[in-house]
Parts: structure tokens; C-alpha cells; sequence
């Protein structure tokens, strides 16, 4: 009887990792747009007169608010609110796995075909300073660069050392990011939209 009912409650899970209901969440899109029958990948600028990240290069998409149906209507949502371009042109083609930063911040990640005139699209300009495009031929063949990041564990205060082997000559691991770099023109992608980039850009690279 207990391993039915336990059978029953792992298969209602709907979550993928441990402490991803708890987390912050946050969805993207990456929208795919033709310039002159070429495709290509579209970023914005962050505006400069935002509080976080100014000046950054990113995909489109924000925050998973509670009102939100779904990781993916939060992406559309923002992609209409930062892009101005209708819900109906955003063709949405599928998803990719979710970029994992800490057990507190989930990145959920959709590609999209947006139908329209990008020239033309009316973005909001206090929070996109402008948008560009890179085709995706380009990037098939760029070699992007790349820099290790050192992160140092610093436990509070207040931390329960007793309760540890060693105390306080516990031995913290040093955890290593590596971080990605794509040159395009005047502008560089870093950061987790690199990430999530040459996520994508290596799927490409398998199936041709």
C-alpha cells in the first residue's frame, strides 16, 4: 500500500529539479527572424537606465509571475512587452532544457520564429536600448571564447560549524564558471545568454 501511494505521489511531480518550485524564476525567448532570406538570431540591448544589467545584451523575456500560466507564457508576455511585436506573429518552434544557474535561479529557454518586420517593430525603449540580429551562418562558424570564473564560498556568521566534520577547517570547494564569449561587430554576448546561445548553436551543429 505505501509504495502504491508513493509510486502515485513521484508520478504528480511536476517539477525537475530539487528547490525549482522555490526558485526564482525566469524565461527567454530566442527569437529566429529572416533578414533578406537569411536566418538570423535577434538580441536587445538592455536600456542604460535600468537598475540591473544595464547595457547588457540579452534575449527578450523576464521573470515567471504568479499570473503567469507557464514558463512559456512568461516569455511571450515579456517578448510582447519588450518587443511590441503580437502574440500571434511569435511561432513558437520548441524548448530547450532549462539553464540551471543555483538551486534558487532557473533560466526556462524557448525558440521562436518571430513574423515580422523587426525594422519595424516598435520596442520599448525604457527597457531596450536597441535591438540587433546575427545570422545564424555566422555563428555556425564562430569559435567563441571563453574565461574561467572563480566563485568563493563565505558561510555567514552565524554558521552551525559544530555541526560539521572539521568546523571551521571545513574545506569549501572553489566552484570554477566558464564564461562565453561571442564578438559580433561592435557588440559582445556573454554571460547566460552566451550560455544559452552555444547551447543552442551546438544543437544546430548535430543535426546538419
Amino acid at each position: 500500500m505505501f509504495l502504491e501511494q508513493l509510486k502515485k505521489k513521484l508520478g504528480e511531480q511536476r517539477f525537475r529539479f530539487i528547490g525549482e518550485e522555490e526558485a526564482y524564476r525566469s524565461a527567454v525567448l530566442l527569437p529566429i527572424v529572416q533578414v533578406n532570406g537569411e536566418w538570423h538570431i535577434l538580441f536587445e540591448v538592455r536600456s542604460f537606465s535600468l537598475r540591473k544589467q544595464p547595457g547588457d545584451i540579452s534575449f527578450p523575456g523576464g521573470r515567471v509571475d504568479e499570473t503567469d500560466e507557464s514558463p512559456l507564457e512568461a516569455a511571450l508576455r515579456e517578448t510582447h512587452e519588450e518587443l511590441g511585436i503580437g502574440r500571434r506573429k511569435i511561432h513558437v518552434i520548441g524548448e530547450l532544457s532549462p539553464l540551471v544557474t543555483s538551486p534558487s535561479f532557473v533560466i526556462y529557454p524557448y525558440v521562436a520564429e518571430l513574423k515580422d518586420d523587426i525594422l519595424r517593430l516598435p520596442y520599448n525603449k525604457e527597457e531596450v536600448e536597441e535591438i540587433f540580429t546575427v545570422p545564424i551562418k555566422w555563428l555556425l562558424n564562430y569559435e567563441p571564447y571563453s574565461h574561467l570564473v572563480k566563485i568563493k564560498f563565505i558561510p555567514p556568521k552565524d554558521f552551525p560549524y559544530e555541526k560539521i566534520v572539521n568546523g571551521k577547517e571545513y574545506q569549501w570547494r572553489m566552484r570554477e564558471i566558464e564564461e562565453w564569449f561571442y564578438d559580433y561587430r561592435q557588440y559582445t554576448i556573454w554571460g547566460l545568454t552566451a550560455r544559452i546561445l552555444k547551447y543552442f548553436i551546438e544543437i544546430l551543429k548535430k543535426e546538419m
